[in-house]
């Protein structure tokens, strides 16, 4: 997933590791981007030795771009190859089961304006089923052991449950977005008619809602 990020990322411009992580974050959310120079410096060798980027000029770099406890020197900028291009169109045609696992639907997600329509909805429909699969889970364990639980341990499984609820209704207003040919729009904060704080969409994976 990583690697499928950074490629989609420097189809868009070159970039240098810093400008990567920065754009990672910005992409795909603090928590799931919290990519440290350890993993991602590995993942731009491993797709430098597969012909998928290369590097081109270096530019200087400034103290806040240098990361803690390394050397100041100059930033080696990263750009996309034709074959690198190619292997992203392969990973963006793909929809199968990594496709609907928290990650891998997060990353793909971040990258749905190039999605081609019917590979979006595969995705969407397959998340959907897996988040209805693990909400039936849950529903499972309050049905039969909640006498059982703990009231911390109860609380978190229907924190668990009123999260898939949310997501399962968040996918299933895309679908029928994307079946509509409808591109989702997001409201402006505060703006009349608008989600509430309530309801707006979940990001993929696990959703932090409150409970009164």
């Amino acid at each position: 997933m990583l690697e499928f990020a950074i490629l989609g990322l420097l189809q868009e411009a070159p970039m240098h590791g810093y400008e990567l992580r920065k754009e990672l974050t910005a992409k795909l959310g603090a928590i799931r981007a919290a990519i440290s120079y350890g993993s991602l410096y590995p993942t731009l060798r491993r797709l430098q030795a597969a012909g998928w980027i290369t590097e081109a000029a270096e530019t200087p770099a400034t103290a806040e771009e240098v990361p803690a406890l390394t050397s100041r020197r100059g930033r080696v900028v990263y750009t996309i190859t034709a074959e690198g291009k190619e292997r992203f169109a392969q990973l963006i045609a793909q929809a199968g089961p990594e496709t609907y696992d928290d990650t891998g639907f997060g990353v793909h997600f971040a990258f749905f304006a190039r999605t081609d329509q019917a590979t979006r909805l595969r995705i969407l429909e397959g998340r959907r089923r897996k988040i209805e699969e693990r909400r039936e889970g849950l529903r499972d364990v309050l049905g039969r052991a909640a006498e059982r639980l703990d009231a911390y341990t109860l609380e978190l499984q229907r924190h668990g449950l009123d999260a898939c609820e949310r997501e399962v209704r968040w996918l299933e207003e895309l679908i029928a977005n994307e079946r509509s040919g409808r591109a989702p729009t997001a409201p402006q904060p505060g703006a009349a008619g608008g989600r509430g704080d309530n309801d707006s969409p979940p990001t993929p994976g696990p959703s932090r809602t409150e409970r009164p």
